[in-house]
């Protein structure tokens, strides 16, 4: 048995020391804030989306951006930073903005939903947190409002059996909320059996529930300030400003705190924030929310009823890490929403969030060896951190117990 220090309390990091456990190891987990996912897990679009998982970098997406720059309530901002970081992310950024690369890396997250669908379905068996979570499988519906991406997009759909291209009546149809919307739509594409779940209500009862295990221990409100090293280069442990953790092994699993940590021992992590906002809004009598979790696709609004309330999600804003509530783009978001979905939700009483989504370059998260003995990767999930958490989990768990890899971990590894 493996002492197994997991430094991270949101849901990539819960999962990982889930999967840990299983495989027999003891784990210790580490989380800087007093609760378990208060970072990008807290609020986020509660979306288990195993089928939707292209990648940002596209080709066309360098053009696109430049008219989201120019919109007003455009899912885009960009602030440019005197560090290398961001700029060097955005340079690897563009260099995937490349039609067969991103079919590549489409193909390799589809393959990692599926063994994330399957793993979940485990682990929901094994600790039953549906209820809990508020967790439903009404399916997912991408709205087109350009009829030239929709018939690009329908066309592809047409060979995948998984996927239903829908025109616009047939979009209403089955979604009777979009007939409020003041959008024109050009149809939709519509997955069958996709979820929606509390994500951080999963964190929160996946907590409770580790702490059954006897061989569970969590330290929260503990901040780790660095790794500690044998004399031959391996990590033997953490440094935390309550005193040192000795561990066999230390999986990362903190965001963007991650780099800094990796950094310490020359490892370069290529993360970046991608910001996000979300809106949480009870639904009450008398409202209209959408049953099926809906994408607009041109918007980049994503929109799920989770229990009595209806959580939006949007944004893409490279800002560096700024988790600040920017009252101008609350207040796009708000002029969004309420022109789609006017009658879905008391948008005056929402809840307002913003997070930082540890993106990399590619879109692929980074999992598996780090380079550096006994220090595991399981980073850069961006915005499909709920959705990839569970097979990210399992791949981690996997490979530090000395066994091959479910899946191949082309693109997927540092």
């Amino acid at each position: 048995m493996k002492h197994c220090v997991v430094i991270g309390g949101g849901v990539v990091g819960l999962t990982t020391a889930w999967a840990l456990l299983e495989r027999g190891h003891a784990v210790t987990l580490l989380e800087r804030e007093p609760e378990v996912a208060r970072g990008a897990s807290l609020a986020n679009g509660g979306q288990l989306s195993y089928r939707y998982v292209s990648p940002l970098a596209d080709a066309g997406v360098p053009l696109k951006a430049l008219r989201w720059l120019l919109d007003p309530d455009g899912p885009l901002r960009f602030k440019p930073e005197a560090r290398w970081a961001q700029w060097s992310w955005l340079l690897a950024f563009l260099g995937n903005c490349r039609g067969p690369v991103n079919r590549r890396t489409t193909e390799r997250l589809l393959a990692l939903g599926a063994l994330s669908q399957a793993a979940f379905a485990r682990l929901q068996a094994a600790a039953g947190l549906g209820e809990v979570m508020a967790l439903r499988a009404p399916g997912k519906l991408v709205v087109y409002r350009r009829p030239a991406e929709f018939a690009r997009v329908a066309a592809r759909a047409r060979g995948c059996a998984a996927e239903q291209a829908l025109s616009h009546d047939e979009c209403v149809a089955l979604e009777p909320a979009l007939a409020d919307t003041e959008a024109t739509l050009a149809g939709g594409i519509f997955t069958p059996g996709e979820a929606v779940a509390d994500c951080q209500a999963f964190c929160a009862a996946l907590h409770q529930r580790l702490g059954a295990e006897a061989h569970f221990r969590s330290r929260l409100g503990v901040q780790v300030e660095g790794l500690r090293l044998d004399p031959n280069g391996a990590v033997i442990g953490v440094q935390t400003a309550d005193g040192d953790v000795a561990a066999d092994t230390v999986v990362l699993a903190a965001g963007l705190h991650s780099r800094v940590l990796a950094a310490q021992v020359g490892v370069r992590l290529p993360l970046y924030p991608l910001k996000g906002y979300s809106l949480t809004a009870p639904v009450e009598a008398g409202h209209r929310p959408p049953e099926v979790s809906v994408t607009d696709f041109e918007k980049k609004i994503l929109y799920a009823r989770i229990g009595a309330q209806l959580r939006v999600a949007a944004m893409v804003d490279l800002v560096g890490e700024d988790a600040s509530l920017d009252p101008g783009r609350l207040a796009s978001l708000q002029r969004s929403v309420r022109a789609t979905f006017p009658h879905a939700a008391d948008y005056d009483r929402a809840t307002p969030w913003a997070g930082l989504r540890p993106a990399t370059p590619s879109g692929a998260p980074i999992v598996g060896a780090s380079g550096v003995p006994g220090l595991w990767l399981n980073v850069g999930h961006g915005a499909l951190g709920f959705t990839f958490s569970f097979a990210t989990a399992n791949l981690v768990a996997e490979l530090l117990s000395g066994r091959p890899s479910p899946l191949p971990l082309d693109g997927l590894t540092l």
